[in-house]
């Protein structure tokens, strides 16, 4: 027998868990599942822009070797350049790691900072990843509340309460997932002030940072705190529609000084890996390039815009349900009413749901939320199968009991 690694035992990464392993059984024995259980965006017909597309085969032959441990330096330097542009400072292509997506981004930033027992804000709900990464790090991941009744803002009260001798970093989610909140510039400056006053190292997760609606506005954590030291992820998974690509960069801003044997670490861990899928670099230079914005998709008119303001309509209407409408992002957090619907366990529910209707979402405790009562739904799909799946959600929920 060989046994599972005991840091391995308190992991959970339940968007592709017992949940996915149930529907695969399903589609092994001839059901065709519908799945709306991940931001993938290449499944439903988003594809990646031709350009993008025609540099990386152009350069395949010159992508055949070891690059740098942080990546090639004319995407590193796009990258440096991309955040001039938005506001932070001093950003050199040196400051710059790219990864094999931002996944591998976050567990090298938490190996290289975390000892035994240290802990890490994260939000909860959250992106599962960093929890599972603090986990595996050895660390201890220690949730702040966002409030539902404020657009899922964090509850910077909250914050503040979770902080103590062994908290080393504060992660932020912005535009998050999987609520879609975008954070006001208010509440970013009272999460980095917070930082500021315990010595906290930021960790922003920004990969939606250009998928956001409406009157919505992105703020750059790092431009707003040019004094803090922030390590920025983002990638072209989302924006670019370059999941498959696993694309992402870790950009270091504000004072190094105190943090040169942290940076050093990473630089090691960089090393270790050897460096980052060398075809896909080539990607990121026409992707930040300017000529492929993503805002025809997001404006009045836009698909993504269009699906949005469909499936959450349509969510709303099922009785017992209500969702806050996402600024950013590509998901919807709908809210069971625990009065309608009496769900103690939304595993079970969303297996349920899987087994009934053929239909794949993932359960809110899956995000780390403490409460049983929530359910993300991808609305990357047209709007006719949006339609189709919400109606098989809401036939399971009008007589489901457990």
């Amino acid at each position: 027998m060989v046994p599972q690694a005991s840091r391995l035992r308190d992991v959970r990464y339940d968007i592709r868990g017992p949940v996915l392993r149930r529907a695969r059984q399903l589609e092994a024995d001839g059901h065709q599942i519908l799945k709306l259980n991940l931001g993938n965006p290449a499944p439903f017909g988003l594809d990646a822009p031709e350009s993008v597309l025609r540099d990386v085969v152009h350069s395949l032959r010159d992508a055949q070797g070891y690059s740098d441990a942080r990546g090639i330096y004319p995407a590193r330097l796009a990258v440096a350049e991309s955040f001039a542009r938005k506001g932070v400072a001093g950003v050199s292509p040196d400051d710059v790691f790219l990864g094999n997506g931002v996944s591998e981004l976050i567990v090298m930033a938490l190996q290289g900072l975390l000892d035994p027992g240290d802990e890490v804000l994260i939000p909860s709900p959250d992106y599962p990843l960093w929890t599972g990464a603090v986990g595996l790090c050895g660390g201890r991941a220690v949730h702040y509340g966002c409030d539902e009744q404020a657009g899922w803002a964090p509850d910077l009260g909250h914050v503040a309460e979770q902080i103590g001798p062994r908290t080393r970093a504060l992660v932020i989610i912005n535009p998050n997932n999987p609520t879609g909140a975008v954070y006001s510039r208010q509440t970013l400056l009272g999460l980095l002030d917070l930082a500021r006053r315990h010595g906290l190292l930021v960790l922003t997760d920004e990969i939606y940072d250009q998928i956001i609606y409406d009157a919505a506005v992105h703020e750059c954590a790092a431009a707003l705190a040019p004094d803090l030291l922030v390590m920025t992820l983002g990638g072209l998974s989302k924006t670019y529609r370059l999941a498959g690509f696993r694309s992402g960069w870790l950009v270091v801003s504000g004072p190094r000084g105190e943090a040169a044997e942290y940076l050093e670490g990473l630089e090691l861990l960089a090393n270790m890996r050897m460096c980052p899928n060398v075809p896909a670099q080539h990607a990121i230079v026409p992707a930040l390039g300017g000529r492929n914005s993503i805002a025809g998709l997001l404006q009045p008119g836009g698909r993504l815009r269009e699906q949005r303001d469909h499936a959450w309509q349509k969510i709303n209407e099922i009785p017992g349900v209500d969702c806050v409408r996402p600024d950013g992002a590509l998901y919807l957090f709908p809210r069971l009413d625990p009065d309608v619907h009496k769900i103690s366990d939304d595993e079970r529910m969303v297996i349920d749901l899987l087994e009934q209707q053929h239909l794949l979402l993932t359960h809110g405790t899956g995000f780390n939320l403490p409460t049983t009562d929530h359910l993300r739904l991808v609305f990357l799909a047209p709007v006719d199968v949006l339609d189709d799946a919400i109606g098989r959600l809401a036939r399971f929920l009008a007589d489901y009991h457990q």
